[in-house]
């Protein structure tokens, strides 16, 4: 455990403050209109190239990197499980968010991933997108739905999810490689994130 007070983050690693909160029962959500063009579509199966790129579409701004250092197997068994659902809206051949839908503990269902590009941002495409996660998280047999978001996020992402109808229950510090450095991110990306070389 931390002892209260100020801790020194190493050279080369990022720090931040995970928020996880749950939905104990359905929220209720407010009806918006289907994102203009845009088609919500399920990827059955989708090859690592694909999700690599929307994945980084969506977050690389906001240095989200867990799957991008997965080994090609590791991610493969999580995308070809049938408990990982995952889903985009398309529009004229382009990819503009990434929501993943993680079924395979029993009586429970996980937001593992949430995100938006740039041109759905502000346009209510974001409701849409978490109508349909609490839609289908709670037509399967669970009790439980859950997900976690942090200080490199988005600044609105806490306050939506809460919105959502999600309860935050705990938080935590993590500390981890910053992807600019370790990864081959591009050191233009999160610029309200330092970067301390080593």
């Amino acid at each position: 455990m931390l002892a209260d007070g100020y801790h020194p983050v190493p050279k080369g690693k990022v720090a931040t403050v995970v928020t996880q909160l749950e939905m104990r029962s359905r929220a209720e959500t407010r009806d918006v209109p289907h994102p203009e063009g845009w088609i919500l579509k399920r990827i059955q199966s989708p090859t690592q190239d694909w999700y690599r790129s929307v994945f980084s579409a969506v977050g690389a701004n906001w240095l989200w990197f867990g799957r991008m250092k997965m080994e090609d197997a590791e991610l493969d068994a999580i995308l070809t499980n049938p408990g990982v659902h995952v889903y985009t809206l398309q529009k004229d051949g382009t990819d503009g968010a990434l929501l993943e839908l993680d079924f395979r503990t029993d009586g429970e269902c996980e937001l593992a991933y949430f995100g938006l590009t740039a041109p759905l941002i502000g346009t209510g495409a974001g409701r849409f997108l978490m109508n349909t996660a609490i839609d289908t998280a709670w037509s399967a047999d669970i009790t439980r739905f859950h997900v976690h978001t942090c200080t490199l996020d988005s600044p609105q992402a806490l306050g939506f999810y809460r919105r959502s109808g999600f309860v935050p229950i705990r938080q935590k510090i993590e500390i981890a490689d910053d992807p600019r450095i370790t990864f081959g991110y591009d050191r233009a990306l999160a610029p309200h994130v330092p970067i301390f070389d080593p």
